[in-house]
């Protein structure tokens, strides 16, 4: 069997003297780091090798797990049409998005990825742009740890009512299966270096094996649906949304959403080596096969949906899929289980890649009480201080599923809108600085050359097109149960920036600046 190093080669059709010269400068900037970051609170330590970057991403997305778990949105806006359209046009602007991110990651691997891009690449402003960039992806980052238990709550909850269908559902239950599933993950990270060869390598495994069991069990025992069905029908007359292009539009959440965190790799860009080759792969070759596993996915599952008004009023509607098809209650936990499964392992890795981000931000003095924030534990040589500040927030959000009978909603688009506008800016930034002449662009080992124009500016419109859709409320009427508040959170986070930047942020945030490294254009 090739070795890693081999298989890299390979892959990324890098040469010997290339890979060797990136790892050479690597020691380098890892002795200039150690030096600097010392007074910080730290370091950290490369050891996630090709294989494990490359899962990382892989596991972090678990993009059809996450589409059967949610697909209920789009049954209510859109429906067959919006799933099957949406997943080739999620699938394509994804990766665009992250082709563009790629190569910035190329430039500059690094844990604080948009901000510090954001910082470098805009006209002007840059130490402005950089704090709001921040604030912005720390924020979706924390959104999206919360979204994995609240999706793996959803699922368990589900099931019971399945099995139990007198059990009497109160919000705060999914409060406190959410803590439940909080705890692991994070003591689990005090050992992430030890655990994550085999985390990584099951979860992968698992990954793909699920999907091909469930796509051939409901391709082989369910009752199929027509053609017309699966490709033509525009469901716009069940939310409220009379408007076939505004539900159309609404229904992609449940397509782009499990598409986003691609960029989880990046922020464990300290601990990869050869960053500069593997960072941008790993986002790439993520998005592409979980794109094409989801869309694969939700095809089958269209056309083996079985009684849809059946399916619809379930209250997690992938369990009536299974149910339909297999006509066994024990095959169908099995299947829901797995899904769970995996989410749950993603779970560790999106908790591990939030937690550095929050690190370098505070390392960059980019958060109030930051010094504390930026430290390594000698021990574990992680940041532990971010681990629990994280870990707090999450208890907190949890809270939302109390007070709020669409908080499961909120988990899922507030993130997603968070995400696409922190992917947003720096793309915009950059492309700009290809026109402007004002100073040349570090290009790295990976570049898109004559198509990164072309590229950036199709992700550019992709990102617009999907966040105009994400505050929209799912359900007409709107009142105070079912408004969709990702809009105004994600609006109240910007306004707690700028107000940092009036108070101190201007002051206290430091313009990341760019490694040192040698010239690959």
């Amino acid at each position: 069997m090739a070795s890693g190093l081999d298989l890299e080669k390979v892959t990324t059709g890098a040469g010997a003297e290339e890979v060797d010269e990136i790892a050479a400068q690597e020691v380098v900037e890892d002795e200039r780091k150690q030096a600097e970051q010392q007074q910080a609170g730290g370091t950290l330590e490369r050891y996630i090798n090709f294989v494990s970057a490359i899962n990382f991403s892989f596991i972090l997305q678990c993009s059809w797990e996450a589409a059967a778990v949610t697909f209920q949105f789009s049954l209510l806006n859109g429906g067959p049409a919006s799933i099957a359209y949406g997943s080739i046009f999620a699938g394509i602007g994804t990766t665009l998005v992250a082709t563009s991110l790629a190569e910035m990651s190329s430039m500059d691997p690094t844990v604080g990825a948009q901000y510090r891009w954001s910082a470098t690449f805009a006209p002007k402003w840059n130490r402005f742009f950089g704090l709001m960039q921040g604030w912005i992806t720390v924020f979706a980052w924390i959104c999206s740890c919360t979204s994995n238990p609240a999706i793996a709550s959803n699922v368990i909850v589900g099931l019971v009512i399945f099995n139990y269908p007198d059990y009497e559902l109160k919000r705060w239950h999914a409060t406190l299966i959410m803590w439940a599933i909080i705890v692991l993950p994070f003591l689990a990270n005090f050992w992430f270096r030890k655990v994550l060869k085999v985390v990584e390598a099951v979860g992968a495994i698992c990954h793909v094996v699920f999907f091909l069991v469930s796509i051939i069990t409901l391709a082989a025992l369910a009752e199929k649906s027509t053609v017309h069905y699966v490709f033509h029908t525009l469901t716009h007359d069940l939310s409220g949304w009379s408007n076939p292009t505004v539900a159309w539009g609404m229904g992609l959440l449940t397509v782009t959403y499990p598409l986003t965190g691609f960029d989880g790799v990046l922020h464990m860009s300290d601990e990869v080596k050869k960053a500069r080759i593997r960072v941008p792969r790993s986002m790439i070759t993520s998005v592409v096969l979980n794109a094409v596993m989801q869309f694969l996915y939700m095809i089958t599952v269209l056309f083996c949906i079985g009684n849809v008004d059946q399916v619809s009023a379930d209250y997690l509607p992938i369990i009536q899929v299974y149910y339909q098809a297999t006509g066994s209650k024990h095959a169908t936990n099995l299947f829901v289980v797995m899904l769970a499964i995996i989410i749950f392992v993603s779970f560790f890795n999106v908790f591990a890649s939030v937690s550095r981000l929050l690190w370098a931000f505070s390392r960059d003095n980019g958060l109030p009480f930051s010094k504390f924030f930026s430290r390594v534990n000698a021990r574990f040589k992680l940041p532990i201080n971010a681990l629990v500040l994280i870990c707090c927030c999450l208890a907190i959000l949890a809270l939302i599923n109390i007070g709020s009978s669409v908080a499961f909603n909120a988990f899922i688009s507030l993130p997603a809108l968070a995400l696409y506008i922190s992917y947003f800016f720096p793309i915009f930034f950059l492309f700009i600085r290809r026109f402007s002449h004002t100073a040349p662009i570090p290009y790295g080992p990976f570049r898109l050359g004559a198509w990164g124009p072309f590229i950036n500016l199709g992700a550019m419109c992709y990102l617009v097109f999907v966040i105009i859709w994400m505050p929209f409320p799912t359900i007409l009427p709107v009142d105070n149960l079912n408004f969709n508040y990702s809009g105004p959170i994600v609006g109240t986070v910007i306004l707690l920036a700028l107000g940092d930047w009036v108070i101190s942020g201007r002051k206290r945030f430091q313009v990341p600046v760019a490694r040192h490294r040698p010239d690959f254009g």
